[in-house]
């Protein structure tokens, strides 16, 4: 596996999101142009409610399905990254690191994870800002 960096460390499922992507636009776009469709016409409207309602619930699936297992690893990175820092420096992480800002720090390096944690929570900098600083990339080559 290529080794990570800043440039190449967003992971990107081709089949959730390019095809099921367009499957769920297109299954979304029909859904509103038979709904349209139906009320000009004034015939099948309780069809176009039922698709459209169907073609609704399956964007909000389609949402969480990703979103809640995003939130679940995001826990479990908070959790290592407070160990990580602990063992290295005997204290846990800054307080007012936001839980986006340490998913970010997963990536320093062991070397760099105090000081850059401490910078990141005085100056409140940004996932992006974060991850510019970090010179000894650290690979996730678990996160979905």
């Amino acid at each position: 596996m290529e080794n990570q960096s800043y440039k190449n460390h967003a992971r990107v499922h081709p089949l959730y999101h390019y095809v099921l992507t367009i499957f769920i636009l297109g299954s979304l776009g029909t859904a509103v142009t038979y709904f349209i469709g139906a009320l000009i016409e004034w015939r099948n409207i309780n069809l176009a409610v039922v698709l459209l309602l169907m073609a609704g619930s399956l964007v909000m699936i389609f949402v969480l399905v990703r979103i809640y297992p995003l939130k679940a690893q995001d826990r479990a990175i908070r959790a290592e990254e407070n160990l990580r820092h602990y063992v290295l420096t005997g204290k846990l992480l800054d307080q007012r690191l936001s839980a986006r800002q340490i998913v970010a720090l997963r990536f320093a390096s062991d070397e760099e994870l105090p000081a850059l944690s401490a910078k990141a929570a005085e100056n409140n900098w940004s996932t992006k800002e974060i991850k510019k600083e970090i010179t000894n990339w650290r690979g996730d080559y678990y996160r979905i």
